[in-house]
């Protein structure tokens, strides 16, 4: 992946401005889908949400980038969460939630490109989720 990926910009644009996308991201998550946060354990959610939220955009970035294999995490992770009762849909939510995080760090920064780039990304992601084995 080079750094002209646009996915890969808008994150490095991102980390320029924000610590920590974490607490942004599940604020959005929970304040658009409340029913969400159930989802989630209290104790040590913190580290989990970190730590889901890492693993997602590692996959991401692989997904809109190279394709190394990464990316065979989302596959994996909507199977796992399958057992869970986690609707498919959420999966879309989920990423839909951290593309609109990077755009409001990112501000004047979102361009047309970036905003193209996210879309199809989104779009992509959602059919792979749909199409991952039951």
């Amino acid at each position: 992946m080079t750094a002209t990926n646009p996915i890969q910009h808008s994150f490095e644009l991102a980390a320029e401005r924000c610590e920590d996308l974490t607490p942004l991201v599940y604020r959005r998550l929970f304040r658009e889908h409340p029913e969400t946060q159930a989802m989630f354990r209290s104790e040590g959610s913190e580290l989990v949400r970190g730590s889901m939220l890492a693993m997602t955009i590692d996959s991401m970035l692989d997904f809109a980038g190279d394709r190394t294999g990464h990316f065979r995490m989302i596959s994996c992770e909507v199977q796992s969460h399958d057992a869970y009762g986690t609707p498919r849909e959420l999966f879309g939510t989920f990423f839909g939630v951290i593309a609109a995080a990077v755009r409001e760090v990112l501000g004047d920064k979102w361009s047309p490109e970036i905003d193209g780039a996210w879309r199809k990304l989104l779009e992509e992601i959602d059919a792979f989720v749909a199409q991952s084995e039951v």
